[in-house]
This record gives structure tokens, C-alpha cells and sequence, in this order.
């Protein structure tokens, strides 16, 4: 029977591709499995901003561990967690990760201040935590995210990042920021392992991204913000109208809410 580290493995090999929802809390990442997804990943900015703190590694990382550990917890699918740049310490972050019970992680080569890691030294952070923990690595560049160097260089080096993320153990390799079919359709030929692309506002819808070659979509942040937002309509509502119309329009009932832990 294989373990879920070998179940996540494979199914970055398609087809079909993989679809992870990114859960920021208990109750999204068990409505997630509930829908039917064969695995589940985390948002780092989604369970940060619920715990009080903003994105990019300002929350501590027992705090960001606690919550992945509770919702590996709750589901039976493979998780694997959104732990940004690995929060000075990569390795220690791949073996805490896998202690909490989660089989993957997302690896940052950005910094706060959106400027990339030196290539050589984010190479062997990759090398290093391959070397340490049987973890599924997601290796990620933020060139085409925060549109680093010259716009003629981007897919370059791109391409070149995440080849040697691959090399170095990499599983699959994830790049942010691009959106149209055309780049995404030639970085998916020009990259060696399975690539990742983040689905958001103008991107290809999920079948043409697996027509494209794209072995895995994520969604981010994107479902908490949504929720915000919902959140954000309902406060207006009730502020200006009083009305409640935005609350119960489309609410699971409680009944149904409740069923979700009941396991």
C-alpha cells in the first residue's frame, strides 16, 4: 500500500492533471476533501492573515506548523504545505513539515523584499533538504510574479531556475505569475519536470492548462480572499442596510457545517 508521499508523488505524473485547492483552515481544507480532490495544499498568506499576521514569512513558523499539522490532521488525502522560503532554516522547516504530518511543501526563492536567491545557494538548499527528509518539493521562482530583470530574459531564466531546481531534486517546479498560454505552453516544453502554474484572474481554464503540458494547478490564497470578500459584503450590508441577504444567500446550512467534523 504506498504512503501518501508516494500517492502525492504520483499524482504530479498525469494525466489527469492535478488540481490542489489551497485550505487556510480546517473547515476549507474539509470542504476541499469533501469535493473530491485526491490531495490538498496550504496558503502561507491564507493562514497567516486568519492568525493575525501578514504574508511573507511575518508569521512564526511553530504558528504556520500548528495549523498545517491541524489540517493534515483532518483529512485523509495527502497534504503538502505552502512553507514560503522555509523561514531561515529550510531543512529544519522539511522536517517539521513531514512531523506535522504533511508530505509536500512549497519552497520560495524570494525574500521580503522580492529580490531572488542566489541560483548556486537556493540549489543547495533544494539538494540539502532532498538529502535530509522524503518530502515532495514544489521549487518555486517569483521571476515572471515580481517581473525580476529585464521582461526579454524572464522565460530564460526561468527556465534555467527551475531546471536546475529539478536536477537538484526538485518534484515539481512552480512558476507564479504567468498567464498566458503561449509562455506557459513553452515553459512547460522547456522544463524537465512537471511545472505548476497558479490559476487566477486571466488564466487558461484548467483543461487547456492540461492540453499546455501543466502537470499541477494551485489556487493560492485565492479561495480565503474570496472568502474575505464574501466576508467584506456581508459587513457592508449589514452596516448600510441592514439586511442579511449577502449572509444567507448561498450559506451552507448549519446542519451541513457541522456534519463536516463529525468524523
Amino acid at each position: 500500500m504506498p504512503g501518501k508521499v508516494e500517492i502525492l508523488r504520483k499524482l504530479h505524473q498525469g494525466p489527469p492533471i492535478l488540481v490542489l485547492p489551497n485550505a487556510w483552515d480546517v473547515a476549507s481544507a474539509r470542504i476541499f476533501e469533501a469535493a473530491g480532490f485526491p490531495a490538498i495544499a496550504t496558503t502561507s498568506a491564507g493562514v497567516a492573515n486568519s492568525l493575525g499576521y501578514p504574508d511573507v514569512e511575518r508569521i512564526p513558523r511553530d504558528e504556520m506548523i500548528w495549523m498545517v499539522r491541524r489540517i493534515a490532521r483532518s483529512v485523509s488525502v495527502p497534504v503538502t504545505a505552502d512553507v514560503e522560503a522555509g523561514y531561515g532554516d529550510p531543512v529544519g522547516t522539511a522536517r517539521a513539515v513531514l512531523n506535522a504530518g504533511a508530505v509536500g511543501m512549497n519552497l520560495e526563492d524570494s525574500s521580503i523584499d522580492g529580490s531572488l536567491a542566489d541560483l548556486a545557494a537556493q540549489v543547495r538548499i533544494i539538494q540539502q533538504i532532498h538529502a535530509a527528509a522524503d518530502i515532495v518539493i514544489n521549487a518555486r521562482t517569483d521571476v515572471y510574479l515580481f517581473g525580476v530583470g529585464d521582461e526579454a530574459t524572464r522565460f530564460e531564466r526561468t527556465v534555467e531556475r527551475l531546471n536546475a531546481f529539478h536536477k537538484a531534486g526538485a518534484d515539481s517546479l512552480f512558476v507564479p505569475g504567468v498567464r498566458d498560454a503561449e509562455t506557459i505552453g513553452r515553459l512547460a516544453k522547456a522544463v524537465h519536470g512537471p511545472i505548476n502554474i497558479l490559476a487566477t484572474g486571466g488564466a487558461p481554464s484548467i483543461a487547456e492548462l492540461e492540453h499546455l503540458g501543466v502537470r499541477r494547478v494551485s489556487v493560492g490564497s485565492g479561495p480565503m480572499r474570496a472568502s474575505m470578500g464574501l466576508t467584506q459584503r456581508i459587513a457592508k450590508e449589514l452596516k448600510e442596510h441592514g439586511t442579511f441577504a449577502s449572509m444567507t444567500e448561498g450559506a451552507m446550512p448549519y446542519l451541513e457545517a457541522n456534519q463536516l467534523f463529525m468524523k
